[in-house]
């Protein structure tokens, strides 16, 4: 009796649909989950003040979509330090973006998806101008 039960329990197992991972196309990047919702204020509140650095090529958009200085020479040692602050704080905002996204999409499976989504996203609302490193780790400007 009991082998039969664990054999109703593994058939039904394994008769559920196996489900892929989404791609980034199916990834609703405006979906109004708390985390999302929390994670997107929050860095809505710090885009003011990384725009002036974006505007000076002093920070630009990574390959992997985190905020980089690019360029810290002409900084004074307080504003590099404001930067640096800034982009500690940006980047792992950033990533707890893509894994609520990703949470709310599928789940683990579907955090590759979220991020090749929400980094094409930000690409394409960087202004001209802005610095945006490529693969192979070389910086140019938005046209």
């Amino acid at each position: 009796m009991k082998r039969l039960f664990v054999l109703l329990v593994l058939f039904a197992f394994l008769s559920l649909p196996v489900t892929a991972a989404p791609t980034s196309d199916q990834i609703n990047l405006d979906i109004g989950t708390p985390p999302v919702v929390v994670v997107k204020h929050s860095l809505a509140q710090r885009a003011s003040r990384l725009v002036r650095f974006y505007d000076a090529g002093v920070i630009g958009l990574g390959y992997d979509g985190m905020v980089k200085l690019r360029d810290g020479s002409r900084l004074t040692l307080p504003q590099r330090q404001i930067a640096e602050k800034l982009i500690d704080n940006e980047n792992p905002d950033r990533n707890s973006l893509i894994y609520a996204l990703a949470e709310a999409q599928g789940g683990k499976a579907a955090e590759p998806a979220a991020r090749e989504a929400q980094v094409r996203r930000w690409k394409e609302q960087f202004h001209a101008g802005w610095w945006i490193e490529d693969a192979k780790g070389n910086w140019s400007q938005k046209p």
